[in-house]
Formats: C-alpha cells, structure tokens, sequence
C-alpha cells in the first residue's frame, strides 16, 4: 500500500503513506472488561504486522476495548497520540509504564508524515474524535464518540473534502444489563442502525460510511444475554438510505491515490461462553474486611451524588451493603449486584465503567430516574468527570468544564443548552415512542 488505508478490528484504522504509519485504538486479541466482550472477527496477520510497524498509535479514550494493556504492550517504542483532556490521567500512567506519550494540540492540524495528518478534538466527556486527512481523503474517526459541541466545526471542515469517511459504530447493548424493583429484566431498547446511521452520515456531509467500533461478543455466561440485542454488520444496511453517501463493508483496503478499495477477508471466531471464574470472578464470594470502606470512600468523594440520590446499594457474594447520601430518604437509588473481583478492581482503579459495559453487573432503579436510566447525573459523574478527569468535587467539577469550555466558548454554551433541552425531552417521551424516532430523525438532519 503506498498510500491509504486499512479498517479492523474493533476501532482500528491503520493509515499508510509508503509504509504503515498511524494505527488507532489497537485491540490486538485477547479479551476485555474482564473477559466480558472479545473480538467476533480477530484481525489477520498481514494487519497485525502492519499495527507492529505504525510510528505512531491514537487512542480515542479509556475504554479497553480502545484502550487494550494488553495490546499496548506490544507497541512500546511507538509514539502514543493522546487527546488533550482535563486530567491527563492516561497520559500519566502510560508514562509510568514506559510509553512515549504526545499529547495532541486540540482542533489543530498536525503532520505525521508527508501525506497523513490529524486533527484531533477532545471533550468534555472524556471521549475524542480524530480527522484524518489521506493525500487529500478525509476521514473522521467518529469512534465511540457523541457530539458534544464539535460537530459544526467538523461539518465545516468535511465540506472542504471531494472524499470523505465516517467511521462509527451504532446499536451495542452495553450498560444495559436493567431490572425493575420487582426483579424483572428490562430489555434494552436497540432502534434500528441503518436509518439512523444515514441521517447521521448525511448531517456531516460525508460520502462514505464505514462500521465501526462494533466488532465483538458477549462471551461470559453472565453476560452472554446480551447477543440477542447485538446488531449485525448486515443490519447496518437495512434502511440505510442516502443520496450521497456510500455505505462500506466493515473492514476494507482503501486506496487513497485511485478511489478504489477492496474488502479484507476475515474470520469470524466460535463463539463459546466461558464460565465468569476463568476471569477471577466468583459470584458467591463476598466482600472482604475493609472492602466496603473502600466502596462508600470511592462514591462518598463524588459531590454530585450527594445533591442526586439517595442511597447505593451493593449486594455481593449475597449480602447487601448500603451507602448513604440523604439519611432518612429513600426517594432514589440504585443497586448493583456484582461480583467481588471485578467490582474492587475497578474500586481500586477508578474504572467504574468496565462494571458498567461488561454487562455482568445487575443493576436496579429505585424511584424516578430519567428515559435514560444512569445518564445523565449518574454515569458521566462517575466515570467521565471523576474517574477520567479526576473531578470529583463541586470547585474541581466547575473549573473541569471551564477548561474545555474555554477552547470553544460559543460552541460549549450552545452545545450545554441542546443538552438540557434533549435532556428534559427525554423525561417526557420514551425512546420506543413514534415522537422521539421522528424528532431524532429531525435532529440529525438539521443538526
């Protein structure tokens, strides 16, 4: 490949200008979120190889199916691009492990080599997108990503191009594993991918899209309930209509100097449910001496939670443990019901995410909480300001926000007002409703 592009894997991208030069969140193998999720197509040799040999490595985010250890270890030597987030905490502890870390200059373009460069924009909600320009192709690496406040300066920067590529992937059941107070499972609401994805690729002015972000299965036999929600790459076409945008095969070579692109052949892996103990996790094993402390410390230093709810509830190897925010009320809460091991992993990491998206963990609702159930005042808090930014107070929370506020200021505020708005419709109208498809629809197109 003398210049242009691979797409594998899960999020991967590997871009090539006489040789390979830029990979993104590389997931290589092995398994993630505690053996929860792995790769339902494993990436072929000739890529692998390729991945090896890329100068410079872009991770979008936390997650370790972006952001795999294991994998990483692989690419010591290279330079690891980062966003710039408020925080900077994976920036420091890939450091301490040795990696050659670049933090990227945020909106602005920079060169990797004579025909690759990037532009990379990090938010507040500790995610990133990347645009990528290929001999004069685009491509926007939409990853896990939701606007928060960057889509008109993407937009505009898109209409530059003749070729452009979204890269995004729709329909996972994560952070779905629900029940009502009466023990009733409550199925996740997946909409159909194809129209939304076109209304999407149509808002940005894209003329390609590609899947992406959406290569894996549930493998653990507590998490494995979650393949009957999956959607398939197939799926990914239906209702996907647009009159200028072209819908790709998954992983595919694209060639950057003729416009033309074949599909890279795959295999996909057998799918066997493992047993949660080959991960570490036993469900009957309760709590340790000195566990709980560590629990309440980790949710008691988040202030939001205090002006929110009311009560946490673990149960854990059988056995309930409940922390209090509001003594005496008893108006909202939330219980989860986990295994030991992962649990005070991610206690003692600050990772409460993987809980979240490994899909094991039950978790319950007690009282009134939004259509979308932990967002927004509960999981962003946790995960994205406190555990990510490391803003765990309400003075650190304010000048966390400020931060990114000030490298966009009109955008944030415009961006934080849709928010809210969305947000209060959301309480009103479920997202199963005729109304909330036909607005959603309106959205992304106008947008």
């Amino acid at each position: 490949m003398d210049i242009g592009f691979d797409t594998i894997g899960n999020a991967t991208l590997i871009c090539y200008d006489k040789g390979p030069v830029l990979t993104t969140d590389p997931w290589l193998g092995a398994s993630a979120y505690f053996g929860s999720w792995i790769l339902k197509h494993p990436i072929p040799e000739e890529q692998l190889q390729a991945i090896r040999e890329c100068k410079f490595v872009w991770l979008s985010h936390g997650h370790p199916d972006h952001l795999h250890s294991a994998s990483l270890d692989q690419m010591v030597g290279k330079t690891i691009l980062l966003p710039d987030h408020v925080g900077r905490r994976i920036e420091g502890s890939l450091s301490e492990k040795g990696h050659i870390v670049k933090i990227l200059p945020d909106r602005q373009w920079v060169a990797l080599s004579d025909r690759i460069r990037v532009c990379c924009i990090a938010d507040y909600n500790q995610d990133a997108v990347l645009l990528i320009d290929v001999n004069g192709r685009l491509l926007f690496n939409m990853n896990d990503a939701g606007d928060q406040g960057w889509a008109k300066s993407v937009k505009k920067t898109i209409r530059g191009y003749d070729t452009s590529f979204l890269l995004k992937g729709s329909g996972l059941a994560d952070m779905a594993n629900f029940y009502d107070e009466d023990g009733h499972f409550l199925p996740p609401i997946i909409l159909p991918s194809g129209p939304f994805l076109a209304n999407l690729a149509d808002s940005f002015g894209v003329t390609h899209f590609i899947p992406f972000s959406s290569n894996h299965y549930n493998q653990r036999s507590d998490s494995a309930w979650a393949e009957e929600y999956s959607t398939s790459y197939d799926e990914y076409h239906i209702g996907f209509s647009s009159e200028q945008c072209q819908i790709l095969p998954p992983f595919i070579r694209y060639d950057c100097a003729k416009d033309t692109f074949t599909e890279i052949a795959v295999t996909a892996i057998e799918s066997i449910v493992e047993a949660p103990e080959k991960f570490g996790d036993d469900w009957s094993t309760p709590l340790d001496k000195g566990d709980f402390a560590k629990i309440e410390h980790y949710f008691h230093s988040i202030a939001h939670l205090f002006d929110f709810l009311d009560f946490i509830n673990f149960r854990v190897g059988s056995q309930d443990h409940h922390i209090s925010f509001n003594k005496e009320k008893f108006h909202r809460g939330v219980s989860f019901e986990a295994p030991r091991n992962s649990l005070m992993t991610c206690i003692e990491y600050e990772i409460f995410d993987d809980m979240l998206i490994g899909n094991f963990m039950k978790t319950t609702l007690h009282g009134k909480w939004s259509e979308s159930k932990l967002y927004p005042e509960f999981g962003p808090y946790i995960t994205k300001y406190a555990d990510n930014g490391q803003a765990k107070s309400k003075d650190e929370l304010r000048s966390y926000m400020e931060q990114y506020r000030r490298r966009a200021p009109l955008e944030f505020l415009m961006h934080r007002l849709e928010f809210h708005t969305k947000n209060t419709f959301r309480n009103y109208v479920t997202h199963d409703s005729r109304l909330y498809s036909i607005v959603r629809g309106l959205y992304h197109r106008h947008a």
